[in-house]
């Protein structure tokens, strides 16, 4: 493969200084990826897989694994989709707000919402506190198969809502008017109008929602509850971290690729592009239904309203406890807070320089009419998509451990692993916006001499800041917010925020817990916070200076 994009570097024709960078791009990623694949391939040469089938432990876990992540999806998609549809015909106070919500609750470090379902739903939670009043007891335990769902479903359920509805907005004002000539209401519509655009975003947002599960890692560590609730993931953890079983942790890494690699192509048979239809999408819809789809409707917001935001404002509350100056004042804090910030800034422009550059080269070569290159240049930088973050960081340990002191660089380890992470939703985000800008001024940079980063500085930049930032934000938020890879390579000597706040649960320190839960949801909230605030402060200082 590395030979194959520096054989091709000659012969693509020159569109700037810079797209040639996105090739050497490329392969700095094949050469982690793929060295973190050999260094597996070379700690289990037999290559047996078969060894997992023919282990009733190892066949136990692929099943949960694969069990648990069909019923989040399943979940997660039966309540999404009426919700969705409710929404697309409710205004209400607050609806850009929820939505709002919906959208960042993939993003949201994982911890911190396991820390909220905790507060509501645990042992120790609101509601048995209510049981409990009333003299029973919590019907239900929260850790297993119980808690896995519930937590899956909390973060992707109102994900999907919110990809679905924009699906259901993109339905043209003039299909809504015609459905009320003819008279089409309820469940008629529903089918005739509605399903058919639900229909076409289904498997991909399903696709998505059953590799986030079958992926899951902190979730599952953190609500598994033992050996019965263990999927693959947290089987590679535990086989490297605890018991040093490096053949065991290679061959289950190896065998998770597969699967992943497997369920990627048959997502991508599934998918369906979505035809854009002509009329005015954003003209508003007069909606004339009856009393009882208007209360139905209601019901699945109120729903979500419910769902979603109890786990979030018991973060808030509970954070706010006796000890808050304890643990705000506390060196261990200080420490994990910086570790975390280096990591999450580090990684967070790691992944913009990565994705930025190789874009700039695939947009070359789409200009260039040279699709299929294009196609697998883009191919290369989202493969981790296939290729969970813990294989990563399994095959790099068993890479370097032979080489150094792991654990002495285990920062910049960590660091690369999120910027590999956080690449693909870079380059999701930018991909369209760069190449849609290339497409309107090439031709005039062409003509004054622009390349380079002075093309990047005058043209990209000033064009381009909202959607950068927004991938910044995204690359920052997943990077602080992540557990796989320091759970592996962290130590007493480096944690971040995620590992200290695991610890904390793990030894049942629920106060301080819950100010570690605070101090994240305020950093992942501010960093979208401050985002929005600069792009505004800008807006008014533009919009004075023109007065």
């Amino acid at each position: 493969m590395c030979s194959f994009l520096l054989a091709t570097m000659k012969k693509t024709s020159s569109y700037s200084s810079v797209p040639a960078l996105g090739y050497f791009i490329a392969i700095i990623i094949i050469g982690f990826v793929g060295g973190s694949i050999s260094a597996l391939f070379l700690e289990s040469p037999s290559l047996d897989l078969s060894l997992i089938w023919s282990d009733p432990y190892y066949r136990y876990i692929t099943q949960f694994s694969l069990y648990q992540a069909f019923l989040s999806t399943l979940f997660s998609i039966s309540l999404a989709i009426p919700t969705a549809y409710a929404l697309s015909r409710r205004q209400f106070l607050g609806r850009g707000l929820l939505l709002k919500l919906c959208a960042t609750t993939l993003v949201l470090p994982v911890l911190v919402g396991v820390f909220g379902l905790l507060s509501i739903y645990g042992n120790s939670g609101l509601i048995a506190e209510v049981f409990e009043w009333f003299g029973g007891s919590l019907p239900f335990s929260i850790y297993g198969l119980n808690g896995i769902l519930l937590a899956h479903v909390f973060f992707n359920y109102p994900f999907a809502t919110r990809l679905f509805l924009q699906t259901l907005d993109s339905i043209p004002a003039e299909q809504h008017q015609l459905s009320a000539h003819l008279g089409l209401a309820g469940w008629n519509k529903y089918r005739l109008v509605a399903w058919p655009r639900i229909k076409q975003q289904f498997p991909h947002v399903a696709g998505l929602i059953f590799m986030l599960c079958f992926t899951s890692f902190a979730t599952v560590m953190a609500l598994g509850g033992g050996p019965k609730s263990t999927t693959i993931e947290l089987a590679i953890y535990q086989a490297i971290k605890f018991d040093f079983d490096l053949q065991s942790g290679a061959i289950l890494a190896l065998w998770q690729m597969l699967l992943c690699g497997v369920l990627s192509l048959i997502i991508q048979r599934f998918s369906i592009s979505v035809a854009v239809d002509s009329g005015s999408i954003y003209q508003a819809v007069l909606y004339q239904d009856s009393k009882q789809e208007r209360l139905w409707d209601r019901a699945w917001i109120v729903f979500l309203i419910i769902f979603l935001l109890p786990p979030l404002l018991m973060v808030v509350i509970s954070g706010l406890n006796s000890e808050l100056a304890t643990v705000l004042t506390s060196s261990q804090f200080w420490l994990a807070l910086v570790n975390s910030l280096i990591v999450a800034l580090s990684a967070a422009v790691l992944a913009m320089v990565f994705g930025v550059i190789l874009l700039h080269t695939t947009r070359a070569l789409r200009l260039n009419e040279k699709r299929l290159l294009a196609d697998k240049l883009d191919l290369i930088g989202t493969m981790i998509l296939v290729t969970p973050g813990l294989v990563i960081s399994t095959g790099l340990f068993l890479l370097l451990r032979n080489i150094t002191d792991v654990f002495s660089i285990a920062i910049w380890i960590v660091v690369l692993v999120n910027a590999l992470m956080a690449l693909p939703y870079v380059i999701k985000t930018l991909a369209q916006p760069l190449l849609h800008i290339a497409q309107q001024y090439h031709l005039l940079c062409g003509s004054l001499g622009l390349n380079g980063f002075t093309r990047f500085r005058l043209i990209e930049w000033r064009a381009l800041r909202k959607p950068m930032a927004h991938a910044f934000a995204i690359a920052f938020i997943m990077s602080i917010g992540d557990l796989s890879a320091i759970a592996l390579f962290g130590s007493q000597d480096f944690r971040t925020l995620p590992l200290y706040l695991f610890q904390l649960l793990g030894s049942y320190q629920m106060d301080a817990a819950a100010v570690i839960s605070l101090s994240l949801l305020v950093l992942s909230v501010g960093v979208f916070g401050v985002v929005e605030w600069l792009f505004s402060s800008k807006r008014k200082r533009k919009r004075k200076g023109e007065v």
